[in-house]
This record gives structure tokens, sequence and C-alpha cells, in this order.
């Protein structure tokens, strides 16, 4: 099977949902599901947190990154961090080892490379996605955090496949953008049913198309992903990095600019991406 066909393969299973997740994640589904019941309290999160310890660990340090620390003041309990952050983080926190234990099933070296390379791309698109939206197109910092995380899980999912086909992202991602992003992104961010606002965000991503500055979600998603100094391995803008990119992309945002906003703020911005990688 050619590279186009194994990918269009992979993409219609992923929009008929046949999607098999791995047993850990499908742990983690069920955890996060919990976490939304408006019964759950804050004992019991933190005992759910507590018996995952990637999600344990990753709490703590986003509780402790400038975001979220704004005493100064260090926690060292998951039930402190998950009173801190709030269970809207914590949800955003589980999807992020969902997508990162698709990536954690892959075993060949150049596939995990490019895993570990799309995450640290997402880390840094969803720090800079809360930045923005907190400070420039006001919407709700929470759902632009969990946008970031959760909008390359169709790469690691392809990247989770990809060892069945050999040599099918030996030529670039060509087949990946013209054949697979949207069929494959759809099919899985269904499966782990990412609310509809976010889904929006993400099929607005994929278009391109996006006001500045940002007023909505999915143009927050948008200028993220621009402004990012971590690139993709499944590259879909051609053109400008995003140091250049940064460089070039100013408006005026109340008193102030976009790169004023983005300086302010570099030290959350760095620290939160850091605690999610």
């Amino acid at each position: 099977m050619n590279r186009l066909d194994a990918m269009k393969s992979i993409a219609a299973q992923a929009m008929r949902g046949d999607i098999s997740f791995p047993t850990n994640v499908a742990a983690t589904l069920k955890l996060q599901k919990a976490l939304a019941d408006p019964d759950c309290h804050v004992e019991a999160a933190a005992r759910m947190v507590q018996n995952e310890p990637l999600l344990a660990a990753r709490t703590v340090a986003i509780a402790n990154s400038a975001a979220y620390n704004r005493s100064n003041s260090d926690v060292t309990s998951v039930k402190a961090a998950v009173q801190r952050i709030g269970f809207r983080t914590l949800g955003a926190l589980a999807a992020s080892v969902i997508v990162r234990q698709l990536g954690g099933q892959i075993t060949d070296p150049a596939l995990k490379r490019q895993a570990d390379q799309l995450w640290l791309h997402s880390a840094h698109v969803a720090a800079l996605a809360q930045v923005i939206a907190k400070r420039v197109s006001h919407v709700d910092p929470e759902t632009a955090l969990f946008a970031g995380i959760v909008h390359q899980v169709g790469g690691f999912y392809l990247l989770s496949r990809a060892h069945e086909f050999p040599g099918l992202l030996d030529d670039g991602a060509e087949e990946w953008l013209e054949h697979g992003e949207v069929a494959i992104g759809r099919g899985v961010l269904r499966c782990l049913d990412v609310p509809k606002p976010v889904m929006e965000a993400i099929e607005a991503l994929w278009i391109g198309m996006r006001a500045l500055p940002p007023e909505n979600l999915g143009d927050t998603l948008i200028l993220a992903s621009d402004l990012t100094t971590t690139q993709s391995p499944l590259q879909r803008h051609e053109g400008a990095s995003g140091l250049q990119s940064a460089a070039i992309i100013d408006f005026t945002v109340g008193e102030g600019t976009l790169a004023a906003v983005l300086a302010e703020s570099a030290a959350e911005i760095a620290s939160l991406s850091a605690a999610l990688s």
C-alpha cells in the first residue's frame, strides 16, 4: 500500500469512528468524565488524580507555574493543587495526559522524536492561547488552554499508527495535510467527546482564516499557532517561522500592543509550557 492509500485508509477509519485507543488512554478518558461530574468534590478528584502518576505530577507542576502561583507559594499536595487550579484546568490536564499517552505507545525512534516535538509544539501553543485569551481576545482562558492541548491530537493518532505503514511520513507531511489532517482530526476529536466550541476553533485553524485582533476562540488558537516558536513536525504553514511571525504580527491591544503583552507574559508562557511538557 502506497503512502496516499495508507493515509486515506487511516482517515476513513477515523471518520467512521473506528478508532482503538490503548488501555491507558481509555482509563484516562473515564477519569476525565468523572472529573466533569458536577457532584465530584475536591477530595474525590484528588484521590482519582493520585492514581494517575503522570497527571498528579503535571497537576502540581501547573499549580506552581507562574500562570497559577500568584502568591509565589508552592503547593506540595495534589489536593492543594486541584484547589488552586480548579476542575476545568484539571480537565484540560487530563486531556494532555491522553494526548501524551497516544505518543507514549510509539516505539520507533524516528516517530518518537516526531511525537515529542509535536507535544512541545502543542504545549507552547496551549500556553500562548491561554495568555492571548486572557489579555487580548477575552475568551475563556481555560477553554483556550484545552483547545491548544488537543488541536494536534489527530497528528498524535497518525504517529501512533505510522509503524503499520512503513514510509508513511518519509516524504514530509503532504499527504497528511491534503488527506489526513481534517478527516483524522475530526474522527479522533469526536471519539474524545471534545466540546463543540473547541471543535469549531480547531476547524477554524484548519481553514486558516482569522481576524486581527482576535475576536473568538478560533482566532485565538490560530494566532497562538502562528506565534509559536516551537514548530510542528507535521508543519501546516510554510514561510515565516514562529519567530518571524512574532516580529511581523503586532497590533494595538487596549493601551498597548500584542508585542508588549507577549513580552510581559513571557515568564508565564514559558512556565506553563514547561509544566505541560
